[in-house]
């Protein structure tokens, strides 16, 4: 087997387990940083929809309280104003998907699903966990989804959601004796769920892994050509024109020249003691002859 024929074989081994190598870790890397990419996304516009919370609560319930004890106004309620801010944003990015899913449901559009009701399950054997994360299907493709617990620690939140007897007479007449009612302090009630589509952070970890291994697979080719050439050039072709010369030597044909070495490596040496061979057998045989 030639020595250039090895070379290859060695290099294409060595190639093909640094490929795959190479791509299996780029492959995961980039698949994390697209998952942390969506979980982030995420958890943005949770914070966003917590803070449609947090401002409904401090400012807007207050502002419109003395209104509140002659008609229903549901820009008071937390979690209306979470999902009408949500839903604003879904104009723009539609795939995205809020909802504050409750056991003990006021407004019908906070059904739960049963996927839905297995997080409020978990949320409530254990109380002490803050988030669920975790994937799914949905009729638009893959989707990141965040959960968190709602629980009542406001006992304001009692006086309209504890019995009918308690509750104001206008959410009693708005929702009925059916619906939102029987919710206890401390009681984990539902979940904030937020969903998130994975397909366009995917598809560009999955183009930048295809272009990371074309330009690796590109580099490794450029150094395969250039690494034959120059061993060709600087191994090969001395190596057979010495290996000529040996055999006009070894065939009694002293009249040969000397073999001229371009560099002073290893090849150069070679042939410089395939000269001083040369030249010692020459005047071996002169002495013999005389």
């Amino acid at each position: 087997m030639r020595l250039i024929l090895k070379f290859n074989l060695v290099f294409v081994v060595i190639f093909l387990i640094g490929l795959g190598a190479t791509g299996y870790i780029s492959n995961q890397l980039l698949q994390q940083n697209a998952r942390e990419e969506t979980l982030q996304n995420a958890r943005l516009v949770m914070e966003a929809a917590l803070a449609a919370r947090t401002y409904t609560s401090r400012q807007i319930r207050p502002l419109l309280a003395p209104q509140s004890t002659q008609t229903f106004c549901p820009q008071t309620v937390e979690a209306s104003a979470a999902t009408e801010v949500v839903g604003a944003m879904r104009t723009k990015y539609p795939d995205y998907a809020y909802k504050e899913a409750t056991l003990i449901l006021t407004n019908p559009r906070d059904r739960v699903a049963d996927w839905e009701a297995e997080l409020i399950r978990q949320f409530r054997s254990n109380p002490e966990r803050a988030e669920i994360i975790g994937e799914r299907d949905t009729p638009v493709g893959r989707a990141l989804f965040i959960a968190r617990p709602i629980q009542i620690k406001d006992p304001a939140c009692l006086r309209c959601h504890s019995t009918v007897e308690a509750a104001p007479k206008i959410v009693a007449d708005k929702y009925s004796p059916l619906h939102g009612f029987g919710w206890q302090l401390n009681e984990v009630v539902g979940a904030q769920v937020l969903s998130v589509p994975t397909e366009a952070p995917i598809q560009r970890a999955t183009a930048a892994f295809r272009t990371f291994m074309i330009t690796v697979t590109t580099v490794f080719l450029v150094i395969g050509i250039v690494g034959n050439l120059m061993m060709y050039l600087m191994v090969i072709q001395p190596v057979v024109n010495l290996s000529k010369l040996a055999d006009r030597v070894s065939l009694g044909k002293m009249d040969v020249p000397d073999f001229r070495a371009r560099s002073k490596d290893e090849i150069g040496v070679l042939v410089d003691s395939f000269n001083r061979m040369k030249k010692s057998i020459v005047h071996a045989l002169k002495m013999l002859e005389g």
